[in-house]
This record gives C-alpha cells, sequence and structure tokens, in this order.
C-alpha cells in the first residue's frame, strides 16, 4: 500500500494527537500551523486533519495543498472552514458530528429542571438558611420542542421522552411526513411551521447549525408566540436566537426562562446582561467537554482514516453547500 501523507494542523505538542500513532500504516504525519511550515507540507497532503478551532491555518495551507482527497474536523460546527475555495472544491469534509450528543442532551435536561424544580430559589433559600417549601413541577407530561432534528436534537429528544415528555421537532427535510411521529418525536413540523411548533412548547432546545437560512431563526416573532412559562434552551450556536428580542423577552417575564452554552459573542462579555439575569442558566460553551472529548473525537477520525485506507465511504460527511 502507498503511504499515505497526513497534513495535521494544530500545534505539535498537542495531547490528544498523540493517539495518531494508532493510525492504519503506512502513514507520514507531519504537524504544524505555522506559514512557512505549511506552504512546504501542504503540496504532499494526502489528507488534512483540522484538529484546531482556528480557520486560518487551513486557509493559508488551501492553496498549496494540490493532492489533498479528504479534509476531516474533529469538529462538528464547520462553518468557519467554510471558505469559498475550499467550499466550491471536490474535495469531502466530514467532522465530529454526533460524537458530543450524549453530554449535550444530558444538558438540556439539566435546563428542563434547572427551572422545573426552580433551582435558583432552592440555591437562594439555603445560602440565606431560609426554610420555605414550594411547589415544583415534573417534566413528565410537558412539552419539548426541537429546532434542529440532527444528532443533537434527536439524542435530546430520545433522553426527553425517557422523562415522559412530549415531542415535537422542526426537521429542514421534514417532506410529506410532516406532522406524523418518527419513533421519538410524537410530531414533526416543516420549517415554516416553526411557529406553530413553539406555541404548544414547555420548553424549546436549539440545537440547529448557523447557516444563512437558521441565522436569527428564533426572532422577535418566534418568541412572541412561546408561553409566558415556557423555557429556551440552546446548545446548537448562538446566532440562531436573536439575541436582543431573547435578553428583552426574559427582562420583561415573556418567557419563564433560557439555558445557554453558546452565544454571539464567546467568551461572554464581562459587561453583557446574561450574567447579571436570575432566569438564566449559563455555560461557557463547555456543556459538552467531557473528560477525553477530544480524545473521543480523534478516535472517530482514526476510524474513519481507515475507512479511507480500505477504500470505503467516509462517515460523516458535511453537505458543504448546506454548511453542515
Amino acid at each position: 500500500m502507498e503511504e499515505t501523507r497526513l497534513l495535521v494542523l494544530d500545534k505539535p505538542d498537542t495531547p490528544h494527537l498523540r493517539l495518531l500513532d494508532r493510525l492504519t500504516q503506512p502513514v507520514k504525519v507531519d504537524v504544524g500551523i505555522e506559514p512557512a511550515f505549511l506552504q512546504s507540507a501542504a503540496p504532499h497532503a494526502d489528507v488534512i486533519l483540522l484538529a484546531s478551532s482556528a480557520a486560518q491555518p487551513l486557509r493559508d495551507a488551501w492553496p498549496f495543498a494540490r493532492k489533498v482527497r479528504w479534509v476531516h474536523s474533529l469538529w462538528a460546527g464547520v462553518e468557519d472552514f467554510l471558505f469559498s475555495d475550499f467550499a466550491n472544491s471536490p474535495v469531502p469534509l466530514s467532522n465530529a458530528r454526533g460524537i458530543y450528543k450524549r453530554s449535550l442532551a444530558e444538558f438540556v435536561m439539566t435546563g428542563v429542571l434547572y427551572f422545573a424544580k426552580d433551582i435558583p430559589r432552592m440555591l437562594r433559600q439555603q445560602k440565606a438558611a431560609h426554610w420555605e417549601k414550594f411547589e415544583v413541577t415534573e417534566a413528565h407530561g410537558h412539552t419539548l420542542g426541537v429546532v434542529g432534528y440532527g444528532e443533537i436534537g434527536r439524542a435530546s429528544a430520545a433522553l426527553a421522552k425517557s422523562f415522559g415528555m412530549r415531542i415535537l421537532a422542526v426537521r429542514r427535510n421534514a417532506g410529506p411526513g410532516a406532522g406524523q411521529p418518527d419513533g421519538i418525536a410524537d410530531a414533526v413540523f416543516a420549517p415554516d411551521q416553526l411557529r406553530e411548533m413553539l406555541a404548544q412548547c414547555d420548553y424549546v432546545v436549539v440545537a440547529a447549525p448557523i447557516t444563512p437560512q437558521t441565522r436569527g431563526m428564533i426572532g422577535e416573532a418566534e418568541l412572541a408566540v412561546m408561553k409566558k412559562s415556557a423555557v429556551i434552551i440552546n446548545v446548537g450556536r448562538g446566532p440562531v436566537i436573536a439575541e436582543a428580542p431573547l435578553i428583552l423577552a426574559l427582562k420583561e417575564g415573556r418567557l419563564l426562562g433560557a439555558a445557554l452554552d453558546v452565544f454571539d459573542e464567546e467568551p461572554l462579555p464581562k459587561a453583557h446582561p446574561f450574567w447579571q439575569m436570575p432566569n438564566v442558566l449559563l455555560s461557557p460553551h463547555c456543556a459538552d467537554r467531557t473528560p477525553g472529548w477530544l480524545e473521543m473525537s480523534t478516535e472517530f477520525f482514526i476510524r474513519n482514516f481507515d475507512r479511507f485506507q480500505k477504500g470505503q465511504p467516509l462517515e460523516n460527511i458535511v453537505d458543504k453547500k448546506a454548511r453542515y
């Protein structure tokens, strides 16, 4: 078998890259991000591994990567990598879609239970050493709506289903089966039925990627149809929810709360209103950072690399036009 040249875009001392010693042989691995290094290494690369989340190294390498046959990202979100020259090329891109879905689904249920059990009130009373009984609600019997019914959305729906929740979902390709159950969701809606779905939900999880079509898809009009008792949970991309209308709805009590792992600007600025809002559960984009999370993603790449070496179809191919 002819030697495969793998170009890894990251710092050479990155710990999880040690796992690349397990790659199917024969392979030669080049690791680096400096422009001069990329200019010399990229012309030989058959495969490029995007191990760093920064997009600039791929931009620097791409003009010289004349023989590359496959690019893989250790990250699920790939929008920053899809600059026009790469996006319009025939070279396939695969990603880590679904690798972190279990942890993100657990964060979704954390958001549900945080508000259902009124954890903020428990914490306030504990801090004040104040004993006062109050009513809490169950997740069971309530409705969870899923915006972005991909790997993360389905994992969240499945976990919520185990709590006895009713599941509604919006799916881009709902097709003629819209409105019909799919085994997890009790009903599936087309994108133009989004507001119809939102009006029925007690909890809404946003798990959509960021694309021109999804940016701001949860805006003022969508928030306005939601119940005052509803909670919105974002584990997709920050800009899918229009931030200013969300802040206003939370301040005015037109939503019960929000559990947010992603934001328009990260790190979240210290002066941002979210920090001080009592009805916001804020996670610094770490809901998927379980022990060994990058090792899991690297192991998936190693399995995909074996498929590449054997000429088998690659898993998790990205639709570069759809941008996910």
